[in-house]
């Protein structure tokens, strides 16, 4: 169930993207109809040109835009998961492919495909994205904006940041700048960038913008298996963010990534001004860890904390309503053996100030285990500075993939020939030849839109004049090659070509 937010809205983890296309007009001079008088009040003198000193401002803000675009897009891919029926994923998320049946009465399994975002980091491959883009993925597939498409590795991944590093195997890739996001500020002009899926009704890169409307917000929407370690300190930005954008980056004004798209609230599933981004210095932490080691190596400070409420303040004799409090800690904890107390607060982290638990949480993650820190903390008034040396948190175990998915065929195609005039047609009567008879749902077949009742006139440019030899032509294509169909339908021929999976 997908949490509420305040105020009934729902925070939602972003799938596949539906999106729209608003076109607006400005400044046309209506004309009469033809042959029509004009009518007085229509007839206006010639437009006068703004004053450029006037519009400068807004002229080098679009540049702008237009040059952080350029810049980052050729980064940004779109990816596509396909994971077997069953895994636990919002409905919207994914779009439920239905059931096809073998021959026999035996059933191929129902496939789930389900699309999202991602940027280049490295021009040898690597890739960040969502976990939750590619949860229990049985394969991996990245587009990058030249259109070549690659069958992507996971790396590694952690649900408790939900942050996940794939590659593809190509080299002078077109990377993306990483920023600094905690010199962000609320305010700040940002872009959100997209690509948002495989499926035809889905529009490739999308670039939007909009400023920093808070930094360190909470959603509670990270896996609830991550054992406790979740970290939720996402910037807040009302740049539109929709479904399928999930894994791109949050992009600065001199076009440096300053966090990774990843959630909105919502009451319609799609956007209303409340996107969520996971902080880059965090991210770039995570990402380090998933690519020297396969998992995160979680620093621990060993206490269990609370937000300070007023009272807290005032009992504490805290300068301001900020920090986070104390409120137990095990006995054998970093914290215990610095000489944390319970009631003490926790005002600041090297010398960052600490308002709320999540940033507490994020100032920590991003230390690497061993290292040490600086807590400025208050006790009951009196100032103090606690070095704590950071112990080593279990690592939190990424959901492990589903069952095999198997095919009748490379392509997820079946065939059978069919004489003339056969009860099946594309019209009112068929000519005799080869005809797929059945396309398996999620199959490459499936996903380059072949149905069943087309017939196959030829494979890779031999014509075919039964099953039996169409499908010889296609089983010696190997995985990864292409296998051009020339196809008719009621409207007449088309090419189909179709890369097997690897």
């Amino acid at each position: 169930m997908t949490p509420v937010a305040p105020g009934g809205r729902k925070v939602a983890i972003l799938g596949i993207a539906i999106a729209s296309i608003g076109v607006a007009a400005a400044g046309l001079m209506l004309q009469p109809a033809s042959g029509a008088r004009p009518d007085p009040q229509f007839v206006t003198a010639a437009p006068r040109a703004l004053n450029s000193t006037a519009v400068k401002p807004a002229s080098e803000l679009s540049d702008a835009f237009i040059a952080v675009s350029e810049a980052v897009t050729p980064a940004v891919v779109r990816i596509e998961a396909e994971h077997t029926e069953g895994s636990d994923r919002d409905s919207w998320f994914s779009r439920s492919l239905p059931q096809f049946f073998a021959q026999g009465d035996t059933a191929p399994p129902t496939l789930e495909v389900s699309g999202g975002s991602g940027f280049i980091v490295s021009a040898n491959g690597y890739i960040l994205t969502n976990y939750h883009v590619v949860e229990n993925a049985q394969r991996i597939t990245v587009a990058l904006a030249d259109k070549r498409v690659f069958h992507a590795e996971l790396i590694g991944a952690d649900p408790s940041t939900d942050i996940a590093v794939i590659r593809i195997d190509a080299e002078n890739l077109p990377a993306a700048a990483l920023g600094d996001s905690d010199l962000t500020r609320v305010g700040e002009w940002v872009l959100a960038i997209g690509n948002p899926g495989f499926d035809k009704s889905q529009l490739d890169f999308t670039v939007t913008s909009g400023i920093i409307s808070a930094k360190g917000r909470p959603l509670d929407v990270l896996d609830p298996d991550a054992r406790g370690y979740a970290i939720e300190d996402f910037i807040q930005t009302d740049a539109v963010i929709n479904p399928g954008n999930s894994g791109g980056p949050l992009v600065d004004i001199h076009g440096r990534v300053i966090g990774i798209n990843t959630a909105i609230a919502t009451s319609t599933g799609y956007n209303q001004g409340y996107g969520f981004a996971i902080p880059m210095n965090l991210v770039q932490r995570v990402m380090r860890d998933l690519i020297e080691h396969g998992y995160v190596r979680r620093a621990l400070l060993g206490v269990k904390i609370a937000e300070v409420t007023p009272e807290d303040a005032e009992v504490y004799g805290l300068p301001r309503i900020a920090g986070v409090v104390v409120e137990d800690y095990d006995q054998n904890s970093p914290a215990t053996a610095a000489g944390l107390r319970r009631a003490d607060v926790i005002v600041a982290v090297d010398g960052t100030a600490v308002e709320s638990v999540n940033q507490l949480q994020r100032l920590i993650a991003v230390h690497d285990p061993g290292e040490t820190v600086s807590l400025s903390v208050i006790r009951f008034g009196r100032r103090l500075v606690v070095p704590v040396q950071l112990a080593q948190a279990d690592g939190t175990a990424v959901k492990g993939p589903g069952p095999p998915v198997t095919m009748p065929d490379g392509l997820g195609i079946e065939l059978e020939d069919l004489e003339a005039d056969g009860p099946r047609g594309i019209g009112t009567r068929k000519p005799a030849g080869v005809y797929v008879s059945r396309v398996i749902a999620g199959s490459a077949a499936d996903r380059k839109d072949i149905q069943p009742g087309l017939r196959v006139i030829s494979v890779n440019q031999r014509n075919v004049s039964n099953a039996r030899e169409a499908r010889r032509a296609i089983d010696a294509v190997r995985p990864g090659g292409i296998v051009s169909l020339l196809l008719e339908d009621a409207e007449g021929t088309f090419i189909a070509n179709v890369r097997i999976p690897a």
